[in-house]
């Protein structure tokens, strides 16, 4: 087995290497949830199998329609997030958990009043970023 870490998926994201075991989602590598789709900014961590990031949405900004052909959960903590998965428009508050199915075409905004703070998982089969709807 090799003491080397791999590159990670994402780039700019922070990949977990042999003997690291905790993270500070604040003070890791900030990326760009969706380069050019999204103005969602955090940190990253990827594994061998899962991504995890702890991302900030500024209130009234969004994500427009986009995919990803890896599943993603999405862990509301603050803030108002008006999504549509798959045609189907929600309303997440903090604490509201929501499942993003693989290819699922998907995006939201934050309401005007406050920016939406999310912890999102997705497996690792694919990097963090999706592909802008068309």
């Amino acid at each position: 087995m090799s003491n080397q870490t791999p590159a990670p998926r994402t780039p700019g994201a922070k990949r977990a290497g042999p003997g690291e075991y905790l993270f500070d989602l604040a003070t890791v590598n900030h990326i760009k949830g969706g380069p050019d789709y999204s103005s969602v900014e955090g940190g990253v961590v990827e594994g061998d199998r899962i991504i995890v990031a702890l991302m900030r949405m500024p209130a009234g900004t969004r994500a427009e329609l986009h995919s990803h052909p890896n599943e993603q959960w999405i862990y509301i903590l603050e803030g108002t997030f008006k999504a549509q998965v798959d045609g189907k428009e929600i309303e997440a508050r903090p604490g509201s958990v929501i499942y993003v199915p693989a290819n699922a075409i998907h995006g939201g905004q934050a309401t005007p009043d406050r920016d939406v703070v999310f912890f999102t998982c997705k497996d690792a089969s694919h990097s963090l970023h999706g592909i802008k709807a068309t």
